[in-house]
């Protein structure tokens, strides 16, 4: 096995001296014991998705419907599960996909989230939305490989100074959300009347940057929160963006750029013709569109739209290690991780980030000996079933 997989044999041969995991070796656990641990205006933040949350089961749903098609007596004895992504070599095809307000589950949040990603090998996307400053987080990550994640505002002198400030702190790639012009209707928040930014949290990107400060009459301070608040209500989405805009992001950021947020061939196709490196087919886990489109129904069809003249990643849904394999059979160049690292973030802290990831990491390895495969590549339509 690889040091990935060894993760299991870590595991008992820990057992042997009666030491067990803290937290379940089935992800799908987390969640739950989250829900117990969290206050329940954080939990629903997280956990919560648009209206009905149709979109959210939905997500599953279409991984049920997948089934892997194990092939014997293949010569799986050396795996290799790394790939290189937009220039960022990854140990796996895992990424950390964009959390916003991770404060909310664990006093560090997203800096304990890029010290684990980092002690993996693994790639953090950091959300605009983040409790901590982008400088902050890239600090606490060391030489760990970063990308950062766009929520762009009407501001276009803002937005500038995010890609620059992004750039200078060593994020390489640059994701851009497109779903998220404006928050949806999400009934676990309303019913709390919880929006997590309109009590400071989630805003320091903004409030740390020079544009915003100048817009606000200096740094943020107690004398002028309220206005500095009201300033981020006025910029945190641009509904009026087209795909003409997007020229204004290859003139300000060097690096690959990725559309979050493609579910529908053609826009796949709009991407290629703009320009952009990659695309994420993404429903954002759920949160925006009640009764939208499960991602993993809508990735063959982006895959087939773009070819080779874009990469595809994919996010929404994922929860263990046989979903990777399958979003990776079904064409996603890597996949973006995220409900999962958030419960373990709240349960453990940094180590409960890495114990999900080393987990995820491990299950994916050996679902893929297991059914004939050594290596992401060697995945494809051909190795599962869909219902």
């Amino acid at each position: 096995m690889s040091a990935l997989a060894d993760f299991q044999n870590e595991i008992y041969l820990k057992g042997l001296g009666d030491v067990l995991p803290e937290l379940p070796t089935d992800l799908t656990r987390l969640e739950g014991l989250a829900e117990r641990r969290l206050s329940s205006r954080s939990f629903g933040y997280v956990a919560g998705s648009a209206g009905s949350e149709a979109t959210a089961r939905a997500n599953r749903a279409a991984f049920d419907r997948v089934r892997i098609v194990p092939r014997m007596l293949r010569d799986v004895a050396r795996r290799d599960l790394s790939v290189e992504v937009l220039g960022t070599a990854m140990p796996a095809p895992v990424l950390l996909g964009p959390i916003g307000v991770l404060s909310i589950l664990h006093p560090e949040g997203e800096r304990a989230v890029a010290r684990a990603a980092a002690s993996c090998g693994l790639t953090m996307v950091l959300s605009t939305a983040a409790s901590y400053s982008m400088e902050e987080v890239a600090e606490a990550g060391g030489e760990g490989p970063r990308w950062y994640q766009l929520y762009w505002p009407k501001d276009r002198e803002m937005a500038v100074s995010f890609l620059e400030r992004a750039k200078a702190a060593g994020y390489s790639a640059l994701v851009v959300t497109l779903d998220t012009f404006t928050l949806a209707w999400r009934p676990r928040d309303l019913d709390q009347a919880y929006l997590p930014f309109l009590r400071g949290i989630g805003v320091a990107n903004y409030f740390s940057d020079p544009v915003f400060q100048k817009a606000v009459g200096g740094p943020v301070t107690g004398a002028n929160r309220d206005t500095a608040l009201l300033h981020w209500v006025a910029n945190f989405g641009n509904p009026s963006l087209t795909w003409d805009d997007l020229e204004f992001l290859r003139d300000h950021w060097d690096g690959p750029i990725v559309l979050k947020g493609i579910q529908h061939p053609d826009d796949a196709r709009r991407a290629v013709d703009a320009g952009m490196d990659g695309v994420v087919v993404s429903n954002h886990g759920g949160r925006q569109v009640d009764g939208a489109i499960a991602s993993l129904d809508a990735l063959p069809g982006v895959v087939e739209a773009v070819g080779d003249q874009a990469t595809v990643l994919f996010d929404s849904g994922i929860r263990t290690g046989s979903d990777i394999a399958k979003a990776l059979a079904l064409g996603a160049r890597a996949v973006l991780v995220a409900r999962p690292y958030a419960y373990g973030l709240a349960l453990g802290g940094e180590a409960g980030v890495r114990h999900v990831l080393r987990c995820l990491q491990a299950e994916l390895e050996l679902t893929m000996a297991l059914s004939g495969h050594r290596s992401p590549d060697e995945l494809g339509p051909e190795s599962v079933h869909r219902s």
